[in-house]
């Protein structure tokens, strides 16, 4: 999970990029690029956060009318240096590539990168290696002609060729954009659309249209863009440094996004697969209070607390479906990272203390339901029953909006290990000593993926949900594990 931008536009787009990825920051907060395009490619990287690392002499020198951006949070590769993308490669023309998503035959694809494609790789990141496999069959594509003497559409071609062998070689999650020197700016999603791409249009002073895609659909609004839809699982689109449009769905599958966006990882404000994020997390925290109903029948707590601040909007409909009143008497500090994307345990740990202050007169002599968004290591759920008893609770009920999170993920989010999830080898009631609560409930599978697609003119088959017990989508490594 990362977050990714690409914007081409009438005038200079670093400004607008940089803004980009503050918005885009909560999607990673390990490092962050910008690269823009004019004659050259222009270059500014580092690690930290999106405000630490561009200063004002950075941004004058990120010349161009078109450019990318990305914020990290790594799945893959080391943390170093050497791995913060965008990354960039000079043949053909002159490429910089962004990506969200993980690649499982990684390893597999290296060596036929270095091996076969005789390409250079100068880091263990997946994303690089994608970015020289398109290249090489771009390349292959086009030939060594001048950019000037090859058709927008001849061009487009050749792009579309490269997206499609790239989806039949490679087995994961991708959503990337591309910016390639003297041609224009590219996008494309995997064909089962794992991870989020959405595209905005705006109207330029001068007449013309502007585009941008980006993982959320959050800087829209304040940079003066419309939404138009998301990029289309297996489509690959293609605006030329003129503004000519060009779209093409290169490979069918079944579509499948990351139903952990939902939960966890999107803004409420975002528009996710023709899906309002906040609305999806109305109905799970109305499924949440139904389902509760169902099991505990009078049983109702005094207050109902959000573990802030994902939850918030969860908690908020399961307190209506209850009839429970709802406070935030946790306060947040927003300055202290998501501890889910923090590097170790003992960092989490320590920081939920720091991040998360609770309210003594919301809390004390009283039943309180604690709501999270989910339930991962089981080490943040655990402080928090622990501050709110300290404070004075008589009870605590825990309830989690995601079913028990049991599996690896292998398409983007940061949980390699079957040893790290606290419901891989544990049940319901022994998680539930584990976390020091008197009742934990989580909310079932099929209420969750009912609560994501009730609504909205979204086309999904299924979402992905193999973290949660379902079906990897790329049996291959399944099987090997």
């Amino acid at each position: 999970m990362c977050g990714i931008v690409g914007i081409i536009a009438q005038k200079p787009v670093a400004t607008e990029i940089y803004d980009s990825l503050v918005q885009l920051q909560h999607r990673g907060q390990d490092a962050a690029g910008i690269i823009t395009c004019n004659e050259s490619l222009h270059i500014k990287k580092g690690t930290g956060l999106v405000r630490d690392i561009f200063q004002a002499r950075h941004m004058e020198r990120l010349k161009g009318h078109m450019g990318i951006g990305h914020t990290r949070y790594p799945t893959s590769g080391e943390k170093s240096n050497d791995e913060v993308q965008p990354f960039t490669t000079s043949v053909p023309n002159g490429i910089a590539f962004a990506h969200n998503g993980n690649i499982v035959n990684y390893a597999e694809l290296r060596k036929e990168v270095i091996t076969n494609r005789k390409r250079y790789l100068n880091s263990y990141s997946d994303s690089e290696m994608l970015m020289q496999l398109f290249a090489d069959v771009l390349q292959r594509c086009i030939g060594h002609n001048p950019a000037h003497m090859i058709s927008d559409a001849t061009f487009f071609d050749g792009l579309c060729i490269s997206a499609s062998e790239l989806f039949g070689l490679t087995k994961g999650s991708i959503s990337a954009v591309s910016v390639i020197k003297d041609r224009g700016l590219i996008a494309f999603r995997d064909p089962h659309g794992i991870r989020p791409l959405v595209m905005g249009e705006r109207i330029s002073e001068e007449g013309g249209k502007e585009y941008i895609f980006a993982s959320e659909d959050s800087m829209f609004y304040m940079l003066g863009y419309q939404i138009v839809r998301d990029v289309a699982p297996g489509e690959i689109i293609y605006i030329s440094e003129s503004g000519e449009f060009y779209s093409r769905t290169v490979r069918h599958e079944k579509f499948t996004p990351c139903i952990f966006e939902y939960v966890y990882f999107a803004r409420p404000d975002t528009m996710m697969n023709n899906i309002n994020v906040y609305r999806s997390r109305l109905r799970m925290g109305e499924n949440l209070g139904k389902l509760w109903i169902k099991r505990y029948k009078d049983l109702r707590p005094d207050v109902i607390i959000p573990a802030p601040s994902t939850s918030n909007t969860m908690a908020l409909s399961m307190a209506k479906i209850l009839g429970v009143n709802y406070s935030e008497g946790l306060y947040k500090n927003t300055f202290i990272g998501r501890t889910f994307i923090m590097a170790d345990q003992s960092q989490r740990r320590q920081s939920v203390r720091y991040k998360l202050n609770p309210q003594r007169l919301e809390i004390q002599g009283k039943d309180i339901m604690i709501v999270d968004d989910s339930i991962v290591r089981g080490t943040t759920s655990r402080e928090i029953v622990r501050m709110v008893k300290e404070f004075g609770a008589n009870k605590v009920y825990f309830v989690s909006a995601c079913p028990p999170v049991t599996n690896p993920c292998y398409y983007g989010v940061d949980i390699p290990t079957t040893e790290e999830l606290i419901a891989s080898d544990k049940d319901c009631e022994e998680i539930r000593a584990f976390l020091e609560a008197e009742i934990l409930l989580y909310q079932e599978t099929e209420d969750l993926i009912e609560a994501v697609t009730r609504k909205g003119d979204h086309h999904i088959d299924t979402p992905c949900y193999a973290c949660l017990g379902g079906t990897y989508i790329h049996k291959e490594r399944e099987e090997s594990e």
